[in-house]
C-alpha cells in the first residue's frame, strides 16, 4: 500500500462520523477522490458520489457508508453527568471505562463513561450489562450550567480511539465499519484513472450515509445513481478466533482475502464473475453463505429500481462494533484490486440477469 493510500485511510479512521453526523469524514472522502474523478456531487443528506467516464456504460455503482456507531446525549444531570443513548448497534457491555468525545457545536469535549468500582457493587450487578439509563459521561464540569456551555442534548459522541498498527500487517481501528469500504471505493477509483483507456464503463464511486441507522444512505444513493451494477463494500465477521466455531459461523479468516457473499441480495451471475475475474487475477477470496440477509447496504440496494444485480463484498474483521476492530492490511489493499480489474473487464454487451 503506498505512503498517500494509507495516510488516507488513517484520516477516515481517525475522523469522527457517527450515523447522522457524518459531514467531516465525508468532507475526508471527496478531498482525496477529487483527485481523480471527473467531478463529484453530494445530496441533500450528505451521501457523496465520484464519477469517471460518465459517458460509459453500464454504469456501475461501487459504495461503502462512512458513517460509524456512536452516542448521542439525551439527558445532561444537576451535576453536569451526561447520559446518553446508542447510535446504531452499540454493545452496552463494552462502554463502561471508555475514554470519549462529546462533539458539540463549537467545541469537542474529552469524558469518560464512568461506572462503580467493583468493591462497590454487589455481586449479583458484576455479571450484569449496564443499560444505557445507567451509564454516563464524566467531563470534569461540576454543574449542569457548565455543561450546558459545552454539550446540548443531541450532540454524538464517539470512542476516543487512534488506530494502531499491529504485527503482520494488521490494524487496529475503531472504525474499520465501515471507513474500509469508502477507502476501498476511493481506491478503486484512484487504481482506474491510471489508466482510463481501457474502461467501457460508467463508475459511481459513493460514500453513503446512516447505514448503521437502517440502510437510509444507500436507499437514496441507488434511487439516485440508478446503476445498472451495484458493488456493496462494507466488513464481515472474521471467525479465526477462540470463541467462534466454523459449524456455527462459518470459516472466514484474516489473509485470506475479501469475501465476496452468496445467497439473498447477492446477484447469482454477478458473483460468479467476480468469482472468475479473482481467479484470472491472482486474487484470493473467499465466500460466505448469506441465505436470508447480508446485513449490509446490500440488502436494501437490490430492491431498488425493479431489482439492481447486486453483491455484497465484505473485508474480514475481527470484534466488530468495537473499539478495537482488526483487519489484515493486504485483504484491504486486494478489494480495490478486484473492483477494479472488474470494472475493466465490464462492456456494453454484459448481461447480468437471471436467465429464465
Amino acid at each position: 500500500m503506498n505512503d498517500a493510500s494509507l495516510d488516507f485511510l488513517r484520516q477516515l479512521l481517525d475522523t469522527p462520523s457517527p450515523s447522522g453526523f457524518e459531514t467531516r469524514g465525508q468532507r475526508v472522502w471527496v478531498d482525496y477522490v477529487s483527485r481523480f474523478a471527473d467531478k463529484v456531487e453530494s445530496d441533500a443528506y450528505g451521501n457523496t458520489f465520484a464519477f469517471m467516464n460518465p459517458a460509459g456504460g453500464p454504469k456501475i455503482l461501487v459504495a461503502g457508508h462512512g458513517d460509524e456507531l456512536g452516542l448521542m446525549i439525551s439527558y445532561i444531570d444537576s451535576n453536569g453527568f451526561l447520559f446518553f443513548k446508542g447510535i446504531g448497534g452499540v454493545d452496552r457491555g463494552l462502554l463502561r471505562g471508555q475514554r470519549v468525545v462529546v462533539h458539540g457545536r463549537k467545541t469537542a469535549s474529552k469524558g469518560v463513561i464512568g461506572h462503580l468500582a467493583i468493591h462497590m457493587q454487589e455481586p449479583d450487578d458484576r455479571k450484569k450489562v449496564p443499560e444505557f439509563h445507567n451509564l454516563f459521561i464524566d467531563i470534569g464540569v461540576s454543574t449542569k450550567e457548565e455543561a450546558e456551555a459545552l454539550v446540548r442534548v443531541g450532540d454524538p459522541v464517539t470512542i476516543d480511539a487512534s488506530p494502531i498498527l499491529l504485527g503482520n500487517r494488521r490494524m487496529a481501528a475503531r472504525a474499520c465499519d465501515n471507513r474500509i469500504g469508502t477507502w476501498a471505493a476511493a481506491e478503486t477509483l484512484r487504481l482506474l484513472s491510471i489508466e482510463t483507456t481501457d474502461l467501457h464503463a460508467s463508475l459511481v464511486a459513493a460514500s453513503t450515509i446512516q447505514e448503521e441507522n437502517g440502510l437510509y444512505g444507500a436507499t437514496m444513493a441507488a434511487y439516485r445513481v440508478k446503476p445498472d451494477i451495484a458493488l456493496i463494500v462494507d466488513v464481515t465477521h472474521a471467525t479465526d478466533i477462540p470463541p467462534c466455531t466454523a459449524t456455527k459461523h462459518g470459516s472466514v479468516k484474516l489473509g485470506q482475502g475479501p469475501v465476496i457473499s452468496l445467497g439473498s441480495a447477492n446477484h447469482p451471475v454477478l458473483c460468479e464473475r467476480l468469482i472468475d475475474v479473482a481467479a484470472r487475477e491472482g486474487i484470493p477470496v473467499q465466500l460466505e453463505a448469506n441465505p436470508r440477509f447480508t446485513g449490509t447496504d446490500a440488502d436494501t440496494v437490490f430492491l431498488q429500481r425493479g431489482g439492481i444485480p447486486t453483491v455484497s463484498i465484505g473485508l474480514p474483521n475481527r470484534y466488530m462494533h468495537s473499539p478495537v476492530e482488526v483487519i489484515d492490511l493486504d485483504d484491504l489493499e486486494a478489494l480495490p484490486r478486484l473492483l477494479a480489474a472488474f470494472c475493466r473487464e465490464v462492456t456494453e454487451d454484459d448481461k447480468f440477469s437471471v436467465v429464465i
